[in-house]
């Protein structure tokens, strides 16, 4: 069975997900579909708004085979190691193929853009550590020094989130020397952090979490996801009384925050360059998460590296924690799969070079210790004390989800 691998979140899984899942089994031709899917906290540095396992039967109830997970380590990453983290799970499970959506949607500008960034590879950092020095977050620094190398007709456009993040894929495959054959797919309308409604039946993550989040409720969304992933959110907050987003976490970021000397959080990872002394500051004055990001966010920290820094102080994952992780994953945690999905990983079992694990109760506990934390924390942003004990015994209990035909 020939395999394809795609790079996810599915915070939630919406329509523009499944434009993506049936355009990457027609271009690439895969009999399997697997997806590599951040856990509970996410590239951006902010929690799901449910539960990887509710994700995950939302991907299984839409048509992909496999769910594998990302594990903190790498999904809560800058573009190139949560990259390298997800094409190397691919590649280790057998996958031919993997499949990414972004804005140009042209393979061959992609790999003109790696040959021409390689080509100008030392002018290219320069401009880099000059910008950043000046005082640019690190996308803006990148986006400007590939300008500043001046513009060609043949080459993407890196100030856009997907081509970034695809861009970052290719690169990752090239430093894995892996054989994995890369394909790209156009998005569709809406951008990536588009926060209103702009199409009939498209929309993003962003703009589908905020009306869920507003006045309106979730009254707006059904138009924008399967009936699967419609249902799937209606069970979540049946059973859990409702999603999780960073303000239900603001509480224990302040207590942590307020509690901590100086010396302790310049240890979290990311934290550098004196921020935590802004930390502290604006922790006292502020009443909610949003404030509190408004007054920390500078021209030079970009509102999704604080988040990162932000959830790591929260869940307290030290530099030397984190630099002492390998440079790749060292197992795939499986999180779901249906029969076909099921026949594929039996077939490929013996063959793995890192173990499978399919329940937390055989796995390496020094390994998967930053997943099990990040796990126990995320439970705490329910507000009812058996729904955080019904989350955190799934973490410990859950086997593979297994989805029939």
């Amino acid at each position: 069975m020939r395999a394809t691998g795609v790079v996810v979140e599915y915070n939630p899984f919406h329509n523009g997900h499944l434009h993506h899942l049936r355009e990457t089994r027609a271009a690439t031709g895969a009999d399997i579909v697997v997806a590599v899917m951040s856990g509970h906290f996410l590239q951006r540095g902010e929690p799901a708004l449910v539960s990887k396992w509710a994700r995950t039967r939302m991907a299984l109830e839409a048509g992909v085979d496999v769910v594998i997970e990302l594990p903190y380590c790498f999904a809560t990453q800058h573009a190139e190691i949560f990259s390298k983290g997800a094409i190397s799970l691919l590649d280790r499970l057998g996958c031919g193929s993997f499949c990414f959506g972004s804005e140009d949607g042209d393979m061959d500008a992609f790999l003109n853009t790696i040959r021409f960034i390689q080509t100008n590879q030392e002018q290219y950092d320069t401009y880099i550590k000059e910008f950043i020095q000046e005082g640019m977050s690190y996308p803006s620094a990148l986006a400007g020094a590939f300008r500043k190398l001046g513009h060609q007709d043949d080459i993407i456009d890196l100030s856009k989130p997907n081509n970034i993040l695809g861009f970052h894929y290719l690169e990752a495959r090239n430093q894995l020397c892996s054989s994995l054959k890369a394909y790209t797919i156009m998005r569709e309308s809406a951008g990536y952090h588009d926060e209103h409604f702009s199409s009939p039946s498209i929309a993003s993550a962003t703009s589908i979490r905020k009306s869920i989040f507003s006045t309106r409720g979730d009254q707006e969304i059904g138009s924008y996801l399967p009936a699967g992933s419609v249902q799937e959110l209606d069970r979540y907050k049946s059973e859990y009384g409702g999603f999780h987003r960073w303000e239900n976490y603001w509480t224990l970021l302040q207590y942590k925050l307020l509690s901590s000397s100086k010396g302790e959080l310049k240890d979290i990872y990311e934290v550098e360059e004196g921020i935590e002394n802004r930390m502290v500051e604006y922790a006292k004055t502020s009443l909610s998460f949003e404030e509190f990001m408004t007054k920390l966010k500078t021209k030079r920290y970009t509102w999704t590296r604080l988040q990162r820094m932000l959830l790591h102080v929260l869940t307290d994952t030290h530099k030397e924690e984190m630099r002492s992780r390998h440079d790749s994953p060292s197992y795939i945690r499986l999180l779901g799969m249906n029969e076909k999905g099921r026949e594929y990983i039996r077939s490929r079992k013996k063959n793995l070079s890192l173990p499978l694990i399919s329940k937390l109760s055989s796995a390496n506990q020094h390994e998967v210790h930053l997943d099990v934390k990040a796990a126990e924390i995320y439970s705490l942003g329910l507000q009812d004390p058996d729904a955080r004990k019904r989350l955190l015994r799934k973490e410990w209990s859950q086997p593979p989800i297994m989805k029939t035909m």
